[in-house]
Order: C-alpha cells, then structure tokens, then sequence
C-alpha cells in the first residue's frame, strides 16, 4: 500500500503499523515499507519511518541528530509528559541519570546474583515439570521479573506490587499513538506516578536496595527531586514487559521448533547465542521515535530538521538485506548478537543484562530438566509498543 512519493522522491505509504491487524501478525506491513524504501512517509501520523537495518542501526548511533531528549514516542502531547528517565534524556544529563541506573544492570554489578537467580530458575522448571500444562506468559515469562525486581528495587511487600505489570504496560503503549489502547492506560499512569512519588520519599524503600541509593543520590544533590520518580521508573518497564516478551517467545519458539531445540540440548555453548536469536526473531520492542536536530540524509533520503523518525527494530531484524533467511528460527545463526531487539547505542535498553541473565538462567535450568517442551497455539498480544504474546499453553516433559 504505497502511494505516490513526496516531492523529495520519498515513497510515502498507507500502511498503519498501529492496527490491531498489523500488531497482531506484523511482518507482511514491516517487509512492505522495506522494499518501499530506506525511508517512508506516513502521512497519518506525521513521520517518517525507517525499517531497513542499515538505517535504523545508524540513526540509533547517531544520537546527536536523532535526539530522546524530545521523546522517544509518536505523539507530541504524550511526548512532552515523558520527561526526565534515561531513555527520553539527551547528553550530558543522560549520561549521568544513565550511569546512577546502570551501575546496578550491567554484567560486572549482576554476576553477585547469578547463583540466586539460577537457583530460582532451577526451582521455577521444577515446579513447571510437575504442574502439567501451564502459561508460558503468566506462569513462565512473568514470574521471574516479578519475583526478582521488585525486591532488588525495595518496593514495600504490601504495596503495587501488584500493578507493576499494568503499569509497565500502560508506560510502553504510551509511546503509540493517541488510540484506545494508550487512552486506557491513561488512569495507570496515574497510578503509578503517584506510588512512584510516595517511593522518592526517604525511608519508603527498603534501606540498601536500588531505589533507596537512588532516593540517597537526590538528598546528596546528585539528581533534581522533581526527576526522582521518573528515574525509579527506569528500574520499573525496561525490568518487565521487554523481559516477559522474551521469556515467553523462549518457550514458543524452542517448542515449536523441536531440532532447534535438540540442538541446543547437544550443544549448551549455543545458550547465548539461542537468546539473541529469539530475541532477533519476536523483538520485544516494536520501535521508538527520534526528532531530528538538523537537517540529517539517511539512505539517501533528505529529512529536515524537526521531522519525527520511527525506527522500526523489530523489522530491521528481519531485513533481508543484513539477514539470511530472515524468518527462519536458527540458534546457530553467526551474527545473531548484531541484533537490535533492545536498541542499540547509548539508549540500548538499560535493562538487557538482566533480561540475558533470567534468559540464560532459565535455558540452564531447562536443558538440565526437560527433554521435549510442547507447546499450542500462541495468542498475540495487542499492544502499541511491545510484541510479545498474551497466552501459550505449554507442557515440559521431563
């Protein structure tokens, strides 16, 4: 669905990338803006998209032109409200709020837990074995970020816990477009500015945790008090939805794919390479925008300065013009980790060491306990910025 090109020779598209058609199975629409062109005009929502890898990789490392600090989703109204966490910052502040955040995530702060977090692995399979059928979302995908997140993080046991998951949910769909799905999100936000405010007061959060040394930096003087709760909320999303994405599309691929995974049950050096091979092949995220600085060419295409940019990651990672055989599940794959499921840049999801580390814990635990997992059909989740499915029954044979 390509209409005539825009007086710059940029082909310009009706294809909506917002419907709930094309949320549900949206590989055909992402294949079609490709062969359309580096770069695409989509009238109905004001900016230009960009579905090859090439582009999308280079917007994402030029981070001087193609700027967060203005928001990072598709609507302006929206965007203006996102103010102050890392993803929607530009340097210099981003590096710093960044740094008080990532200090906890990367791999060097992570490996005091990875006994913990297999352990909980090991236990989690244990019981999923001796269930029977289960929920590869509800009972696999999202026990695991909420078990672990919310006490690395210091949230009080008998409060919002419970609303962590809808809350992540509302704050991604936000980055969509002004559609029912954002709008009913609209009192969860609420919700979850004002539990986010209550933390930022000192003594709310368990005393050492990560949130606590982020309430401590704000008293030091580290960090603005009106940025505090955004900045707790950089702990919050990046830690669920992308995580819980991943794991779920884990056991829907490895299940629905057998040889792949007697593959990986012959050879476990293969671990790291499956997780970024599934999570090349379902991308936890859709895309994010950018606003241009200056007037920026990318492939070709002249943008003028101020043009609002969707960088699509789940369809640069299956561009045929990077990939071989793009839709084909392949755990040996060479260059898998070049994938650009959680971003790439200095916006790289801050929360993808601890999405491997679940990721890798529980294909240990799996490969260790399960011979064969069998899985049904998967029901696609409708959302605006998250790919990830709603529900899978699954059954581990031991």
């Amino acid at each position: 669905m390509t209409a005539p090109a825009t007086s710059s020779g940029i082909p310009v598209s009706r294809i909506d990338p917002y419907t709930d058609a094309s949320i549900l199975d949206p590989y055909h629409d992402y294949r079609a803006l490709r062969d359309a062109g580096p770069v695409v005009r989509l009238d109905q929502y004001d900016l230009w998209a960009v579905a090859r890898y090439d582009e999308v990789y280079e917007a994402l490392h030029d981070h001087e032109a193609f700027l967060s600090g203005e928001g990072v989703g598709i609507t302006e109204q929206l965007n203006k409200a996102q103010h102050g966490s890392s993803l929607t910052s530009d340097p210099p502040y981003h590096d710093t709020v960044r740094g008080l955040v990532s200090r906890h995530l990367t791999p060097k702060a992570l490996r005091e837990f990875h006994t913990y977090i297999q352990d909980w692995a090991d236990r989690l399979v244990d019981e999923l074995v001796e269930r029977g059928e289960f929920d590869a979302v509800t009972d696999f995908g999202q026990a695991f970020p909420l078990a672990l997140v919310p006490d690395l993080l210091g949230w009080p046991v008998d409060e919002g816990r419970e609303r962590l998951l809808d809350w992540a949910a509302a704050g991604f769909n936000a980055f969509g477009p002004l559609n029912d799905r954002t709008r009913a999100g609209f009192p969860l936000l609420a919700e979850m500015g004002a539990f986010l405010h209550r933390m930022s007061v000192p003594g709310n959060l368990r005393p050492g945790s990560w949130g606590a040394e982020l309430v401590a930096d704000a008293q030091a003087g580290k960090i603005a008090d009106e940025l505090l709760p955004a900045l707790l909320g950089d702990f919050l999303a990046p830690s669920m939805d992308t995580s819980v994405s991943a794991l779920s599309s884990m056991l829907w691929l490895l299940g629905s794919h057998p040889g792949q995974w007697e593959l990986l049950r012959q050879d476990h050096g293969l671990i790291s390479n499956a997780f970024n091979e599934i999570v090349r092949l379902e991308s936890p995220l859709r895309g994010f925008t950018r606003l241009l600085a200056r007037d920026r060419s990318l492939g070709g295409a002249d943008l003028a300065a101020g043009s609002r940019v969707l960088l699509l990651y789940g369809s640069a990672n299956r561009d045929e013009r990077h990939w071989k055989s793009p839709a084909e599940f392949d755990i040996t794959r060479s260059n898998a980790a070049e994938h650009l499921g959680f971003g790439h840049g200095i916006h790289g999801c801050v929360g993808q060491a601890l999405s491997r580390l679940e990721g890798h814990s529980l294909l240990n635990a799996l490969l260790s306990k399960v011979r064969r997992i069998e899985v049904g059909e998967p029901v696609w989740r409708l959302h605006n910025t998250i790919r990830g499915i709603e529900s899978l029954p699954v059954v581990l044979r031991a």
